[in-house]
C-alpha cells in the first residue's frame, strides 16, 4: 500500500488499505485505493470522486471519518491528473477528450474493483468536477448505487456575464482554432490569504504541501479542449430528458461563500432534479471537505442524516 501512496505525520495514511491500478476501457492506468472501515458493524462503501487537480492524497481524512462510520471506501485518480496516466505531450495541462471518458472509467473501477472487493451497499461522496461526473453517469447508476450526496458540483461559473453555452462557443472556436491543447491559466496560487478553497488554514497547507512534495501529482489549469467539454457534459446533464432519467437520491451540498464554481446554478439545477434536496453551507468556501471544522461538520451531519447507517457513528469523527 505505502509503495502507491504518499503520507506524512500531519497527513497520515488510513488504516486498512489496498491500493494499485485498474486498466481503464482504452488502457489508461488509472491509481486507486480502497479502504475497509475501523468500526463495526460494516455499512457499505461510499466512491469518492475527486475534483481537479485533486488526488487520493487529498482525501485521506475524509476516507478517516467514513471509516470511523463503519464505511468502506472506494477511490481513484482521475485520468489525466494524481499518478493516474496523463494524457497529452504537457502532463502538466488537465486535459480530456471528453466528459465521458470519466464516466466511463467510473463504470469500470465499479466493475473491476468496487464490486469485486467492496462491501456493498454502495453510495458516492462526489466534488465539483467528480460531482459533474457523477451526475453525467447517473443514469448507468440506476440500481448499483444507492444514493450520491454531491459537493459543489460544476454546473457553472460565479461570472455571470457568460453563460455555459457562450463558454462552450469560445472554447469550439478556440479548438478549431488548434488551440485546444493550451492552458487556459497557467498561474498557480500557493499563498492562503489568497486562496478562494478553504477558510482553514492548517487544510490548506496541508494540501499545498502534498504537491511542494510530490510536484509530479499537481496539475496547472485546464486546457480549452477540457473546458469545452466540461461546458459539453453540464448542458446534457441540464436537459430535462436527461434529468428525467436520474432516480438516484441525491443531496446536494452548496457552499455559500464559493467563487470557483455558481451556487446560483446548483440551486437552478436542484430544483429541477428529481429525488434531491439542496443544503447551502452559508460562508463556506468551495472545497467542503477541507474546510475549517465549523463548515465541514455541517456537512458530516448532514452527510448522516442522508447516508442510511452512519447516524450511529456522528460522534466517532476522524480528529
Amino acid at each position: 500500500m505505502t509503495d502507491h501512496f504518499f503520507h506524512s505525520s500531519d497527513n497520515p495514511l488510513p488504516d486498512n488499505g489496498v491500493g494499485g491500478y485498474f486498466s481503464a476501457r482504452d488502457g489508461k492506468q488509472l491509481r486507486y485505493a480502497r479502504f475497509s472501515p475501523t468500526a463495526r458493524p460494516a455499512k457499505g462503501t461510499v466512491i469518492v470522486l475527486q475534483g481537479r487537480n485533486e488526488t487520493i492524497e487529498k482525501y485521506f481524512e475524509t476516507i478517516a471519518d467514513l471509516s470511523a462510520r463503519g464505511l468502506g471506501t472506494a477511490i481513484f485518480d482521475l485520468r489525466g491528473q494524481g499518478a493516474s496516466d496523463r494524457l497529452i505531450r504537457n502532463q502538466n495541462y488537465g486535459y480530456v477528450k471528453s466528459f465521458h471518458d470519466y464516466a466511463d472509467d467510473l463504470g469500470t473501477f465499479f466493475k473491476q474493483i468496487v464490486l469485486p472487493d467492496c462491501r456493498g451497499p454502495y453510495y458516492i461522496l462526489a466534488h465539483s468536477t467528480g460531482a459533474l461526473i457523477a451526475l453525467l453517469a447517473a443514469p448507468q447508476l440506476v440500481n448499483r448505487i444507492e444514493r450520491m450526496v454531491l459537493l459543489t458540483p460544476f454546473l457553472g461559473i460565479p461570472d455571470e456575464r457568460y453563460s455555459i453555452k457562450t463558454i462552450q462557443r469560445m472554447a469550439t472556436a478556440l479548438q478549431l482554432a488548434g488551440l485546444g491543447r493550451i492552458c487556459i491559466t497557467r498561474r498557480h496560487k500557493k499563498d492562503f490569504e489568497t486562496n478562494l478553497l478553504t477558510s482553514d488554514p492548517l487544510r490548506f497547507h496541508r494540501n499545498s504541501q502534498i504537491h511542494d512534495d510530490h510536484p509530479h501529482l499537481r496539475l496547472k489549469g485546464p486546457t480549452v479542449r477540457w473546458l469545452k467539454q466540461a461546458c459539453k457534459a453540464i448542458l446534457k446533464i441540464s436537459d430535462p430528458n436527461f434529468m428525467a432519467r436520474m432516480h438516484i437520491p441525491t443531496l446536494i451540498v452548496a457552499a455559500g461563500a464559493d467563487q470557483i464554481v455558481s451556487t446560483r446554478a446548483i440551486v437552478h439545477f436542484s430544483r429541477h432534479l428529481r429525488l434531491s434536496s439542496l443544503l447551502t453551507i452559508d460562508g463556506a468556501r468551495h472545497e467542503l471537505l477541507q474546510e475549517a471544522d465549523f463548515y465541514r461538520e455541517q456537512f458530516l451531519a448532514a452527510f448522516d442524516a442522508f447516508v442510511p447507517g452512519s447516524e450511529e457513528c456522528h460522534d466517532n469523527l476522524a480528529a
